[in-house]
C-alpha cells in the first residue's frame, strides 16, 4: 500500500533527514535525495533519517548519461557569462557517483529506491528486488513510462508540466511536456501499474483532482518547502513568500527545469541543453547568490502551485493534503 502522500526527493539544498522522517512519522512516505551529495554523506542523510522514524522511507538517485552536447555552444555560453563578470565554474559531465550511491541506497535501511532523469539499471532493479527494496521511476512521458515498466519497476512518478524543478524527460526535449491530469489518464490507459502524481500539487482539491483522474497517490515538493524541517534557503523561502510566475529555464543548469522567474533566467532563455555541464558551469555563481540574498542569480525551483505554500511542519502539511 502505497502512502497517499509522498515527499518529492527535492535534491540539491531543500532535502533534509528531519523533513523525510517528519512527512514519514505523519503517515506519507519521506525521500532522502542524494543527488549533489558525496556517498558519505548520502550515507550519514539516510542513516539519520532512519533514526528519526520507524515509517517507510525512500532514497532518490539521479541516472545521468552522458549527452550529446554542442560543445560550442556550451564555450559560448561560458564566455557570455564571463563577459558579464559572474563567479563561473568549470563545465563538465559526471554521473553523479551513481555506481557508489547506489550502493549506499541498497545497504541503507530504506523501503524505496527511486531514480531521476533516467530509467534504473537493470542490476538496480533486480538487487534492490533482492534486498526487498521497491524501485520507483521519475517519467514525464508515457514512452518513458513505457521505457520504465520495462525495466520491472514497481511504481511510476508522473510528473507534469507544473512541478517544480528539473524536468525528468528523458531527452530533454521540448516538445514532451504534458499537464499532470492528461498526463496520468495517459499512462493509466497503459498499465495498472501504481502511479503517483507530481506537480502542482498544492492543497486537498489537486490530489482529490489527480486521484479522480488514476493516480494512487501524490508527490509534493513546493508544498514542503517553507516548513521548518526543510533546508530551504532564506532567499528561496523569501522568493517563495513574495510568489511570481515560474516558467521552464536550462540557464542555471541546462537542464529544463520550473522555477520563480528571476533576472537570470529572463537575461538568458537561449541557454543550451547541457547537464550537468552548466549545472557546474554556474554552480559558484548560484553559491554566491544563495550567500548574499541576491534572488537575481540563482535558481529558485518551485512548481506552479507555489502560491499555496504554507510555512507549517511538515506533519501539518500532510495532514491538510490528504483526501
Amino acid at each position: 500500500m502505497i502512502p497517499q502522500i509522498v515527499l518529492a526527493p527535492l535534491a540539491g539544498g531543500p532535502s533534509t533527514p528531519e523533513l523525510a522522517a517528519a512527512v514519514a512519522n505523519a503517515g506519507g512516505l519521506g525521500f532522502v535525495a542524494g543527488g549533489y551529495l558525496e556517498p558519505d554523506a548520502f550515507a550519514e542523510r539516510l542513516a539519520r533519517a532512519r533514526e528519526l522514524t520507524d515509517r517507510p522511507l525512500g532514497a532518490n538517485l539521479f541516472v545521468v548519461e552522458e549527452p550529446a552536447i554542442d560543445a560550442d555552444a556550451v564555450a559560448a555560453y561560458a564566455d557570455e557569462l564571463a563577459r558579464e563578470g559572474l563567479e563561473l565554474g568549470e563545465p563538465r559531465f559526471d554521473d553523479d557517483a551513481l555506481a557508489a550511491k547506489t550502493e549506499v541506497a541498497l545497504a541503507s535501511d530504506v523501503d524505496v529506491i527511486s531514480t531521476t532523469f533516467g530509467p534504473p539499471p537493470r542490476a538496480l532493479v533486480l538487487d534492490a528486488h533482492a534486498a526487498g527494496k521497491s524501485v520507483w521511476v521519475t517519467v514525464s512521458t508515457p514512452a518513458d513510462a513505457e521505457l520504465a515498466l520495462d525495466r520491472r519497476i514497481d511504481v511510476l512518478v508522473l510528473q507534469g508540466i507544473e512541478a517544480g524543478g528539473h524536468r525528468s524527460a528523458y531527452d530533454d526535449a521540448d516538445t514532451t511536456d504534458l499537464p499532470l491530469l492528461e498526463l496520468v489518464r495517459a499512462v493509466r490507459a497503459l498499465t495498472d501499474a501504481p502511479l503517483v502524481a507530481a506537480g502542482g500539487i498544492g492543497d486537498r482539491s489537486d490530489v482529490e483532482a489527480a486521484l479522480a483522474a488514476g493516480a494512487d497517490a501524490v508527490q509534493c515538493g513546493t508544498a514542503f518547502l517553507l516548513c521548518p524541517e526543510a533546508a530551504t534557503s532564506d532567499v528561496h523561502r523569501d522568493a517563495i513568500r513574495r510568489g511570481g510566475e515560474t516558467a521552464l529555464t536550462r540557464a542555471f543548469t541546462g537542464r529544463r527545469a520550473r522555477g520563480i522567474v528571476n533576472a537570470f533566467m529572463r537575461e538568458h532563455p537561449d541557454a543550451p541543453s547541457a547537464y550537468p555541464q552548466l549545472h557546474h558551469l554556474t554552480a559558484p555563481m548560484r553559491a554566491a547568490a544563495r550567500a548574499t540574498g541576491d534572488a537575481e542569480r540563482v535558481n529558485l525551483w518551485a512548481g506552479t502551485a507555489l502560491a499555496k505554500a504554507r510555512e507549517a511542519p511538515a506533519a501539518e502539511i500532510v495532514a491538510s493534503l490528504r483526501a
